[in-house]
């Protein structure tokens, strides 16, 4: 369910937000969508808004997905960054080393902040390496009780985190770009790459922790395509040579794709919300997927069949077929960013003033032409 907030206007007490995250451009994900569109939205509301990635340090490939980069040390050169901007709140939205430093320099100086939980590193980390889940879990627990809030996608989530013993949980939906994101046009894949319909499609990363192979694994009348690159896209290609592969596509090319599948096949199952089932309802296409976190969320409350979550994927997948493509864009047009960026504003708004911060101080204009760091 889409999370529902006050509207508010700018609020000088807390003008200057610092987003901190090891993920950040030109890495292509969900958390990188979620904050970048989220800064965007503050911005509009008139405050100023400055994140703070990788790209600012030195990096070394993340081992096992060398497409993320890891900041090196980044404690002093942040601490710098930090200063200079002199912010009025301060988010921690990751828990790599930029986020570890992070919170690492408000624990010293005594400065409230909140954090998010965007990714499911324990199940992750499992699914590589087979450490226990109890290991991870106690080491974010220990990370995350310190903020003020933990936002968190979802409900659901929000629930499970609370059992494992994390505090302060609070839900924070997401939205999406129904202006970019259409049911018209639609790309013609059957007509494209000569197969047959319906076209089961799925959009994303293409990595181990996305769980593809239990699609591509299912048997189901029509045709398979995957949109998206990764480290597991070669290894799939061969094991599933009557799939349709496209590797990735520009930003502009995702509607239409989005657009031409009859079905979205969202096989993960430890994602914590699934931002592409959402662009695929806002394309008019039913959604399948397992009854996890994310998609049980998304889908709840839907008026009209916009499509299934279950135990069988393969059921689930066949149940879509049946879905309402109007029903799917009515349904993603209650999910606002807007909501969202006002929802996190809410969860800043709660924190005590930072030492020396301007709502230490006394409250002074918001300017929208702040000059960036990074000018």
């Amino acid at each position: 369910m889409p999370d529902a907030a006050p509207a508010l206007s700018p609020r000088p007490e807390i003008g200057r937000i610092l987003i901190v995250s090891d993920a950040w451009m030109p890495q292509v994900n969900g958390v990188v969508r979620t904050l970048s569109t989220v800064a965007g939205e503050l911005r509009a509301l008139g405050h100023v808004v400055e994140v703070v990635g990788p790209d600012r340090f030195r990096t070394v490939p993340c081992p096992t997905y060398p497409d993320i980069r890891l900041s090196i040390l980044p404690g002093r050169r942040l601490d710098r960054i930090i200063r200079a901007f002199r912010p009025d709140a301060l988010h921690v939205a990751t828990e790599g080393p930029l986020g570890m430093a992070a919170r690492g320099w408000a624990r010293r100086h005594r400065v409230p902040f909140t954090t998010s939980f965007h990714t499911r590193f324990p199940e992750y980390i499992q699914a590589r390496t087979r450490l226990p889940l109890w290991v991870s879990y106690a080491w974010l627990r220990r990370f995350h009780n310190n903020a003020s809030a933990t936002l968190v996608a979802t409900p659901s989530l929000q629930d499970e985190l609370r059992a494992r013993g994390f505090t302060k949980v609070e839900a924070w939906s997401r939205g999406v770009d129904l202006s970019r994101f259409r049911p018209h046009p639609r790309r013609d894949w059957a007509a494209e790459y000569d197969i047959p319909r319906p076209i089961f499609l799925y959009v994303g990363r293409i990595a181990v922790e996305k769980n593809i192979e239990a699609f591509l694994g299912l048997d189901l009348p029509g045709s398979k395509v995957v949109v998206g690159g990764g480290p597991q896209l070669d290894s799939l290609k061969a094991r599933f040579p009557g799939v349709v592969f496209t590797g990735p596509f520009s930003e502009e090319e995702l509607a239409a794709a989005f657009a031409g599948g009859d079905v979205f096949v969202f096989p993960s199952r430890t994602d914590t919300f699934g931002l592409v089932v959402l662009e695929a309802l806002a394309s008019g296409v039913p959604v399948a997927a397992y009854d996890v976190t994310g998609p049980r969320d998304i889908l709840l409350g839907a008026e009209g069949h916009v499509g299934a979550v279950g135990a069988d994927l393969r059921e689930a997948a066949l149940a879509a077929l049946e879905g309402d493509r109007e029903a799917c864009r009515a349904h993603a047009e209650r999910f606002s960013w807007r909501a969202c960026a006002e929802r996190f504003l809410a969860s800043l708004a709660r924190m005590p003033a930072l030492p020396g911060s301007s709502r230490a101080r006394a409250p002074e204009p918001v300017s929208s032409s702040e000059p960036s760091l990074s000018s």
